[in-house]
């Protein structure tokens, strides 16, 4: 992992802690895999499984009973952000609070970072 000994990779708000651990407990889930792909206007997307299994590449952050995993490949991209949880009159969903992003397109889906 690209991180540093005692600091978790990625946070999470209340909010977001408490949508996470609903959406394991109604599903009978692990938790959240999250992770970054090819694609959007910005030339890259997050994404975010539902997990079965923890996969021993993962790496895990725990924070108020919410587990999420993340996805190898993603870990350099991901590291210091900060995931939340909002709710607005038309539309609900996770926000990701990320630092190593360099630029974002207008719909909020796409992102690109620095060197890529």
């Amino acid at each position: 992992m690209f991180g540093i000994p005692g600091k978790q990779a990625v946070t999470m708000t209340d909010k977001a802690a408490a949508q996470i651990r609903k959406l394991m407990d109604s599903g009978g889930k692990q938790g959240l895999r999250i992770g970054v792909k090819k694609g959007g206007c910005a030339g890259m997307e997050y994404t975010m499984d539902y997990v079965d299994n923890v996969d021993p590449h993962d790496e895990v952050v725990e924070q108020n009973g919410a587990r999420i995993m993340i996805a190898p490949m993603a870990q350099m991209f991901l590291f210091g952000t900060e995931i939340d949880y909002q709710v607005a009159l038309l539309e609900s969903g996770f926000k990701f609070n990320n630092p190593n992003v360099s630029e974002a397109c207008g719909c909020g889906e796409s992102i690109k970072f620095e060197n890529m």
